[in-house]
């Protein structure tokens, strides 16, 4: 194991060399106790999480020699913290018994608190989300002045700083309770199976299984970056975890590295849709819908599917139409020694899907998952969770958590005003106004306003403004209440590959040494079939798994055949290359086969079929003609 040297710790041995490995343990330690022992009241939890994190961001030892004044502030930010986040720990039972009255102190400890969460945003995630919390709390003081929908009477700062300090909607609101409890144990579980190997067991055996097809690597990065989604459920770290591998091998194979780079980054946004161990997103829709996260779970195994289908297609089409070869044999893993070396570390994540196929808590079966992964470690020398890097996977626990909990915190602040304002069913009505009370033309606004909403944010933060804003306007038009909310969280997610600001492509770019911009258009290119698929299951629920075997089953195929129509339409190629007619023909059959009408589906199939004919027929042309030409060579040398 080689020695680490983090962004703001380090570990050698079993000595913690500073007061931020502490802290980054007791993050995750606190965690892993509650969970064992008893989740404290809600106010403790999330001040106890949100506190240490934001100590842990403002404490980040920046790279090179930073300056003894910048060291001290720093310090003071994070002491300030602990007092106006962890103050409702610390007067827990002073402030329950006011319930949501303000002091004067308290008003200036919110001030300080909103201030500080903030900037501890701005440090770890930059200023798209900071700007847009701005914007709502001017938005809660500019009422009066504003036009037609968004004018309200306007709220004074007691007001305004009750709601989201105090207020159960605002900063410890839902959002952030999610990220203290379910989230984090996810991301200390994650943490231990990538440093045990558990990861890297993963991606060989995705190389293994795609790497001797035409477009091997391409393949596995889809393959693997769904198989890692379980675990990291964002795609950011995905990318950064099977790109390393996946993007080098791509480029070793032909693959220009803007294509590479968007090839990872497509497949790695899919992961955080991937059951059973989905994004913080899931848990968090779990949680607003009222449903219990393995009926999130399990409705989410379809459209996971068509989503990786859709982008296994185009990554196909790519390789036929670009003539990449497969990876020589000789560099392929065998999965035989892959399973023998650490096979045995994803029993953990059976436990994990056994205890919730058995009716526990996400809790109790993340917390046996943690204990399971260690345990089954020591089965190999070479997987070993010896103390040190045990102590390193949960200080890397503490690390990946802090955007979720910065990201959630202060959505927390944009949900107190929207709750406050009644800026929800300002959003629903403009949604259902400029639609007409046309599904289909709401379902086209309310994406587009989730990829722009999304945009820079991470899929948790995202989907909780989407899920507020513009979900209520789908279910208002009589949109199944989880199929509206999976329509925003899969939209919302799309965002990490959408540019401007795609930050799945920014993370794929550094590896693949490419252009952001351009990985993120590319990406698109080769996710747009994805971008269909939220359509499909709300137009047709069955492919959430609500209806009868027949009915679901039926409705796959159909969505299967649209994402496959979908990618050779944007890719140009099927069989052959496809001429301008057969392209429009092909986009008419995604349409008609995305319609929930048997005559309509019945003209698509019918309609793909004879194209698939056509094509079959214009290929033997084509070879024909290959032959021809290849004997008339041969004659003329004779």
């Amino acid at each position: 194991m080689t020695e680490r040297n983090d962004i703001f710790f380090y570990t050698k041995g079993l000595g913690l060399k500073n007061v931020r490995e502490l802290l980054a343990i007791l993050l995750s330690g606190f965690a892993i106790y509650t969970a064992a022992f008893g989740v404290q009241p809600d106010f403790i939890q999330t001040s106890v999480h949100l506190s240490l994190a934001l100590i842990l961001v403002f404490t980040l030892s920046a790279k090179g020699s930073p300056s003894f004044l910048k060291v001290s502030c720093d310090w003071v930010l994070a002491t300030l913290a602990f007092i106006t986040i962890g103050y409702h720990f610390i007067f827990y039972n002073e402030v329950a018994a006011r319930e949501g009255v303000l002091t004067n102190t308290e008003l200036w400890l919110g001030i300080g608190a909103i201030a500080l969460l903030l900037e501890g945003t701005r440090r770890i995630m930059g200023w798209p989300l900071v700007i847009l919390a701005l914007i709502f709390i001017l938005y809660t003081f500019s009422g009066p002045y504003l036009p037609g929908l968004f004018e309200h009477r306007g709220y004074d700062v007691e007001r305004v700083i009750s709601q989201i300090y105090l207020g159960a909607d605002g900063i410890f609101g839902t959002p952030l309770f999610v990220s203290a409890t379910f989230v984090i144990l996810i991301v200390i579980f994650g943490a231990l199976l990538e440093i045990s190997g558990a990861s890297g067991v993963l991606m060989d055996i995705a190389t293994a299984l795609t790497g001797r097809a035409r477009g091997g690597p391409a393949k596995a990065a889809v393959v693997g970056s769904s198989l890692m989604g379980m675990i990291s459920g964002t795609a950011v770290a995905n990318v950064l975890t099977t790109g390393t591998i996946s993007i080098p091998l791509m480029k070793r194979t032909g693959y220009r590295p803007v294509v590479a780079g968007a090839i990872e980054a497509v497949a790695s946004t899919g992961g955080q849709l991937m059951p059973p161990i989905m994004g913080a997103a899931a848990f968090i829709m779990a949680d607003i819908t009222e449903t219990p996260y393995t009926t999130i779970a399990l409705a989410a195994i379809i459209p996971s599917v068509l989503y990786y289908i859709a982008v296994f297609f185009a990554v196909h089409l790519e390789a036929v139409k670009m003539n990449i070869r497969p990876v020589v044999s000789s560099d392929l893993p065998k999965i035989v020694q892959t399973f023998k070396r650490g096979g045995h570390l994803l029993l953990s994540i059976v436990i994990f899907i056994l205890m919730l196929a058995f009716g526990y808590s996400i809790m109790f079966s993340s917390m046996y998952a943690i204990f399971g992964v260690i345990l089954l470690s020591f089965l190999r020398k070479w997987t070993r969770l010896t103390p040190r890097r045990l102590i390193t996977a949960l200080i890397n626990g503490a690390e990946a958590v802090l955007t979720v909990a910065l990201a959630t915190g202060t959505a927390g602040i944009i949900i107190a005003i929207i709750s406050l304002t009644g800026l929800g069913l300002v959003f629903s009505t403009l949604i259902i106004t400029a639609s007409a009370g046309n599904l289909f033309v709401a379902l086209v606004l309310t994406m587009l306003s989730s990829l722009v909403l999304g945009m820079g944010l991470p899929t948790a933060a995202a989907y909780i403004l989407v899920a507020t804003l513009t979900a209520p306007a789908l279910v208002e038009l009589g949109v199944n209440l989880l199929a509206a909310h999976f329509f925003v969280f899969y939209s919302a997610m799309l965002s990490a590959i959408t540019p401007p600001v795609a930050l799945a492509a920014y993370a794929a770019s550094g590896i693949a040494n490419a252009n952001p911009i351009r990985i993120a258009i590319t990406a698109v290119k080769f996710g747009l079939a994805a971008f269909v698929v939220p359509y499909f299951f709300v137009l047709n629920p069955a492919l959430l798994g609500q209806g009868s075997l027949t009915q679901v089953g039926s409705a796959f195929i159909l969505a299967v055949l649209a994402a496959a129509s979908m990618a050779a339409t944007v890719q140009g190629w099927f069989l052959v290359k496809l001429n301008f007619i057969e392209r429009v023909t092909l986009a008419a059959v995604v349409f008609l086969l995305f319609v929930p009408q048997m005559t309509a589906n019945m003209s698509g199939l019918s309609i793909l079929l004879l194209i698939v004919i056509w094509q079959i027929m214009r290929r033997r042309s084509i070879q024909t003609n290959m032959q021809n030409l290849s004997k008339g060579g041969e004659k003329n040398e004779l």
